[in-house]
């Protein structure tokens, strides 16, 4: 698996993880708060990615034991 792949991979769970944790921090729900907190966490998501792959690209990338 390549290293953009599993970045991918992360930034999926890291957006469910944050939105699953703003749903359940924000109790009484309705369909517009729904709504509202699924599309931060697309938004979260895509900017955890874009900022980790900067990283990696500014780091060096991810180094391996050789």
């Amino acid at each position: 698996m390549s290293d953009d792949v599993r970045l991918r991979w992360v930034s999926c769970a890291f957006a469910a993880l944050w939105t699953g944790a703003m749903l359940w921090w924000s109790a009484p729900l309705d369909a517009a708060a729904v709504v509202i907190w699924l599309v931060a966490g697309a938004v979260a998501g895509c900017l955890w990615y874009w900022m980790m792959s900067r990283w990696q690209r500014w780091s060096g990338g991810p180094r391996k034991n050789s």
